[in-house]
């Protein structure tokens, strides 16, 4: 069957059960729009490219399945960047097709022309300059297939606007092989067993969960394990939901941010079982004195993030259920009871607390979220304060309930990723916390969601600051508060002129009242929380201390 390479690209995203895609038209692109408008794939117009990316990135956290992004040569291509990064650093599924100026202009200085696989190499797992349109299938096939294996990531395929006019056979081969990349699916058995002597002779285990199990579906096994030797768990910001919340082994999120029982007892265990994690910087703070006393056991997909950052006793390269499937299967069941009192003792000594005594505070909007929800909505965030409070105060207990830019740290992720995952999951509630920073750098992206009717929850913790930043140069430059008070729009107003119900709410007496409203009106809500200014995210490890040194 002979098609242009626009309709071959249609045709084999259909047959890799693409249903959705997030994108932005342009000259470039056309081709691929003109066949985009004969198939039963569903567009989304997002308002910029950035957004369709972020949208994609979200679609895929959501859901577990590869998001889909197009946007045009050059500008377009350029303004994805930010959100392929994003997912790169967080190790999401995301297929970015871009168009690119026609072959004979390239390296011209052509209109609209920009090395967008150059630009990209740091920030895929793979980048595709397709010249051939009898290549454009087998690319998308394997585009996918890398994007999805391994240790998940964006793969962007730029096509030049000649080839997407030109004809070729199509034909489409699901099997992939790719000799230079084979993922190591199985750790070495001799290492296995290591691990599990060092498991089994332990006295003071922790499990380090991270987004890594949540990438392989390996969740149960890890509570699996969890009981069966009575370890405490902590987790990583993108591991939260990846052991339940609520579990009386649970023991927070460690780091920078975390539950000082989490920071404490990974600082007095003797074991750490680090899984589907990448010691971040903000999780270990100063490495030196990261579980000092503990043999550290680390589990991953990619053999890079080994002893990368932290030394470790035992390591163990493959994927994540096939693992933890082996160790279960060699470990004891214990109940090492001094251990666990001593945890305990740390969980009651040490709750997450906050003064209720003046002005209405952040946490208790998200207490009051997660009570209201019941723990059942999918919370997307944006990046700062509104980040942290969401991951300490909301328990989230399934796989793929917490989405958040954490790598990266991108503002402006929230509003476009909610988009996302709500149309991947428009079963399930999506409530987007942001701030009034972050809100504003993707605001337009309002206007997608009052398009297409997406009924997710938009939640402004409005403090009139870029808050985190003014938390650091409170604590760290003697409150010297360098262009961080914001002048905002009125959001209300703002949502209502893109035709979506809006709501302020300035006063604690009326919070829960009013959060029912908006999580109880059928269509998109922006809510417009004007909270205390000055409130900060405690607890805090100093940039570079030790975890078990914190503030607040």
């Amino acid at each position: 069957m002979e098609l242009t390479g626009a309709q071959i690209l249609i045709k084999v995203l259909e047959d890799l059960g693409v249903d959705t895609v997030f994108g932005y038209p342009g000259g470039a692109v056309l081709p691929i729009y003109d066949a985009l408008y004969d198939s039963k794939i569903t567009h989304y117009l997002t308002r910029h490219e950035q957004g369709a990316a972020h949208a994609a990135d979200g679609y895929a956290r959501a859901s577990g399945r590869v998001g889909v992004c197009f946007a045009t040569s050059g500008p377009g291509a350029t303004n994805l960047v930010t959100g392929l990064a994003t997912a790169y650093m967080d190790s999401v599924p995301v297929v970015a097709i871009t168009g690119q100026v026609a072959t004979f202009l390239l390296g011209r200085d052509s209109f609209q022309e920009a090395d967008i696989t150059g630009i990209t190499m740091p920030i895929t797992k793979h980048n595709y300059l397709v010249k051939d349109p009898g290549e454009i299938a087998q690319t998308v096939v394997e585009a996918f297939y890398i994007a999805r294996t391994g240790r998940p990531g964006p793969v962007l395929i730029d096509i030049p606007k000649d080839v997407s006019a030109a004809k070729a056979h199509y034909k489409f081969l699901e099997k992939v092989e790719l000799p230079g990349y084979k993922p190591v699916l199985t750790p070495r058995e001799e290492e296995i067993k290591k691990a599990a002597a060092l498991i089994n002779d332990s006295e003071r285990p922790v499990v380090f969960t991270g987004g890594g199990v949540i990438n392989a579906g390996a969740e149960q096994l890890l509570l699996q394990l969890a009981e069966k030797i009575n370890a405490p768990v902590v987790a990583s910001l993108m591991g939260l939901g990846g052991f339940p919340g609520n579990h009386p082994l649970f023991l927070g999120m460690l780091g920078m941010h975390g539950t000082k029982p989490a920071n404490y007892a990974v600082s007095e265990c003797d074991l750490l079982l680090a899984v589907g994690v990448r010691f971040d910087d903000r999780v270990t703070g100063d490495v030196k004195s990261f579980a000092p006393k503990a043999k550290i056991i680390h589990l991953d997909i990619d053999p890079a993030e080994i002893n990368k950052n932290v030394r470790v006793e035992v390591p163990l390269v493959g994927d994540v259920k096939n693992s933890l499937q082996l160790l279960l299967g060699m470990i004891e069941e214990k109940k090492p009871e001094k251990w666990l009192e001593f945890v305990d003792e740390l969980k009651e000594k040490y709750p997450l607390t906050y003064n209720q005594e003046c002005g209405l505070k952040p946490q208790k909007v998200i207490e009051i979220l997660y009570q209201q929800t019941g723990g059942e909505a999918i919370i997307v965030t944006d990046v700062g304060q509104n980040q942290m409070w969401a991951a300490q105060y909301y328990k989230f207990n399934t796989p793929r309930s917490f989405i958040s830019s954490g790598g990266l740290g991108t503002m402006g992720f929230g509003l476009p990723a909610g988009i996302g995952a709500q149309v991947a999951r428009p079963d399930r509630q999506v409530v987007v916390v942001t701030g009034d920073g972050g809100i504003q750098m993707n605001s337009q992206e309002l206007m997608t969601v009052a398009a297409y009717n997406i009924p997710i929850k938009v939640i402004i913790l409005n403090n009139g600051y870029l808050g985190m930043v003014r938390q650091w140069q409170e604590l760290f430059h003697q409150r010297r508060y360098s262009h961080t008070e914001l002048v905002n729009p009125e959001f209300v107003k703002l949502a209502e002129a893109y035709g979506i119900f809006g709501v302020r709410i300035k006063k604690e007496d009326n919070l829960e009242e009013k959060l029912w409203e908006v999580l109880k009106h059928p269509g998109p809500v922006v809510a417009d929380i004007w909270v205390d200014r000055e409130e900060n995210v405690f607890p805090m490890v100093p940039p570079g201390g030790a975890i078990n040194k914190m503030l607040g």
